[in-house]
């Protein structure tokens, strides 16, 4: 089966900010696949970085080759996790790419972590500021 076809089979379950707080609180992970620097300038309580992407520039991106297996060093397969980047584009790609690897209990946090931040349960703190993706 061509990638195409099977990236097109694949449901993505996607969670919003509200749901995604309750989620996290009753022991949901919280994978946050933004880049380590924007990790740092602020992230979800509790939240594990691992980077979608080894490097973001102007000329390209380039997938972080070893994102499945880092992310199954710190999950197990049937580990329920919420899927988070800025705005939940690369959280949907790499929600697609652990379903696929045969994550079950993957859901793509749907307006990514600015959503998470401005969502009614929690507003953002100073060491809590958004960062451009």
């Amino acid at each position: 089966m061509a990638t195409a076809d099977k990236e097109q089979l694949i449901t993505i379950p996607m969670v919003d900010a509200d749901e995604a707080h309750t989620l996290v609180s009753s022991g949901y992970g919280y994978l946050d696949v933004r880049m380590s620097e924007d990790f740092y300038k602020g992230h979800a309580t509790g939240a594990q970085n691992i980077p979608y992407y080894v490097y973001v520039a102007p000329q390209g991106r380039e997938k972080n080759p070893h994102f499945e297996e880092e992310v199954a060093a710190l999950y197990g397969k049937e580990s329920h996790l919420i899927v988070g980047c800025f705005t939940g584009t690369r959280s949907k790609l790499a929600s697609s790419d652990l379903l696929s690897a045969g994550f079950k209990n993957v859901r793509n946090l749907q307006g990514g972590y600015r959503a998470f931040l401005q969502s009614a349960t929690q507003q953002p703190t100073n060491d809590e500021q958004p960062s451009v993706n």
